[in-house]
């Protein structure tokens, strides 16, 4: 086998509970994953030495380098195996770059199932899991799809049980927001504020919302700590969740930590109304209407 091209779903947040800082620098997370029908593509070829080119939406916003997740994937899963590989990965991007929806650890993701394909390793998913924890918090799940639970850094995973199907409409902002940006100001606002941080717990409404397939319920339950420094530092997202409720969106939230802000809806039908609705009232540079949940990782 000379190429493998592994299909990846972008992930929204439907809710986010960020606890206190911790000593290493991190914060301890409730995060409940949705992946959604948002893909990248990443092609894996055999090759002598290791490589990476990006294609399609903001591709000269991802570097091309070992700076890139994906080759930093394929790295750590050659020292995993203990051999030396090969590899041209070309990742085609339609996840929002920046975008608070996990397109770089998508792609993460996609290259170790392409990479396991492509040199026959044949490893579980019990391993790749283990390496995927330590490229990022949220290269697990984008390995696993879904709807699921994630605590710790958010990396320890369970699914959820899931009914029927959620629709969604992202509305996307010019430019992109640094995660770690994002964390910082969410440390000063609550700081300033001198607000104690209680630890983090998954919502037993929102949970029960999603076993029950009710999208008016679930709606009403999204949540996002990292919304009020989202919107803090790029003022203008205000408006775009003001015009999504106004429009008739069952919720609303900043997905992740930004700038991306999704708007679930009551059908799919309605999902086209409500981007047709925010496309006239000028709030984002572009909408997808996508749905979840979709399946992880797949070789096309």
């Amino acid at each position: 086998m000379n190429s493998v091209t592994v299909r990846v779903p972008a992930k929204v947040n439907l809710q986010l509970a960020v606890g206190p800082l911790r000593d290493d620098g991190y914060h301890d997370l409730v995060n409940v994953f949705h992946a959604v029908s948002i893909f990248d593509e990443v092609t894996a070829t055999a090759e002598t030495g290791m490589s990476v080119r990006v294609e399609g939406e903001s591709a000269d916003q991802v570097p091309e380098d070992d700076d890139n997740l994906a080759i930093q994937a394929a790295l750590a899963l050659a020292r995993h195996a203990g051999r030396s590989y090969g590899v041209n990965l070309i990742i085609r991007k339609s996840i929002p770059v920046a975008g608070g929806m996990a397109g770089g650890s998508a792609d993460a993701a996609a290259a170790l199932v392409a990479c396991n394909e492509l040199w026959g390793l044949g490893l579980p998913m019990d391993d790749l899991l283990e390496i995927a924890a330590d490229l990022g918090s949220d290269v697990p799940f984008a390995l696993l799809g879904g709807t699921a639970v994630g605590t710790g850094r958010g990396e320890r995973l369970t699914p959820l049980e899931v009914a029927g199907t959620f629709h969604w409409v992202f509305a996307l902002a010019d430019g992109g927001l640094s995660t770690a940006t994002v964390y910082a100001e969410c440390d000063r606002m609550r700081e300033a504020m001198g607000e104690k941080v209680a630890w983090p717990r998954a919502g037993e409404s929102l949970l029960a919302a999603l076993r029950d397939g009710d999208a008016r319920a679930l709606g009403a339950e999204l949540t996002n700590d990292l919304q009020p420094a989202a919107v803090m530092l790029r003022r203008s997202l205000a408006r775009t969740l003001d015009a999504g409720r106004e429009q008739g969106a069952l919720g609303s939230l900043v997905s992740g930590s930004g700038p991306t802000c999704a708007f679930l809806a009551e059908s799919e039908i309605h999902a086209g109304e409500l981007a047709a609705s925010l496309k006239s009232a000028g709030v984002a540079r572009d909408l997808i209407i996508a749905h979840g949940p979709v399946p992880g990782p797949t070789v096309v």
